[in-house]
């Protein structure tokens, strides 16, 4: 396991700049640490969704419409969780060059996860405003933020295709999801 933090503050930040994982430091304002901030604000908006997931399902418990809705919402938390720590590992690998957090199979798995999801929704016939419940809202403006993260990602230029495959997917993904909790 890696270093744990025991001091939150460290003040070596103070001028502005902040560190890789390799010790190099640059400006606050370099492209790299815009996207690990995209990531993390992508990250939040998501653990934000499997919160509104959860109190959705307790809702549904509390009106005794718990048999498929409760095992439904607890694979989209799962799925979600599992996709957190993906987007986490991104911010690795924005860290360390030399760490793949994202390879083919990673992408696969996610467009296996939209295409199961999409097979239950009707084609598309119109464009959808992004609203809804606050849940299905919720996911439209984390898809948004994934669209930002994604188009900040293409100004570096050691960005892995991989990784910019997740994310275009990524994006997809929490379309279809919104539509799929709707």
């Amino acid at each position: 396991m890696g270093n744990r933090l025991s001091k939150i503050y460290t003040r070596t930040g103070d001028d502005g700049t902040t560190a890789l994982a390799s010790g190099e430091r640059l400006s606050k304002s370099d492209a790299v640490f815009a996207v690990m901030g995209d990531m993390d604000e992508l990250n939040a908006h998501m653990g934000l969704i499997r919160a509104l997931l959860d109190a959705d399902e307790n809702n549904n418990n509390k009106t005794n419409n718990q048999s498929k809705t409760k095992s439904t919402l607890a694979d989209i938390g799962d799925t979600l969780s599992k996709i957190q720590h993906l987007l986490f590992n991104i911010g690795g690998e924005l860290a360390m060059p030399e760490f793949e957090a994202i390879d083919t199979q990673r992408v696969a798995w996610l467009e296996g996860e939209i295409d199961a999801m999409n097979a239950h929704l009707e084609p598309l016939k119109d464009f959808i405003l992004p609203a809804g419940s606050q849940t299905i809202a919720q996911i439209h403006i984390a898809r948004t933020i994934c669209r930002r993260a994604e188009r900040s990602s293409l100004q570096l230029p050691n960005m892995r295709a991989t990784t910019l495959q997740f994310l275009n997917s990524f994006s997809d993904y929490l379309f279809g999801r919104a539509r799929y909790c709707d």
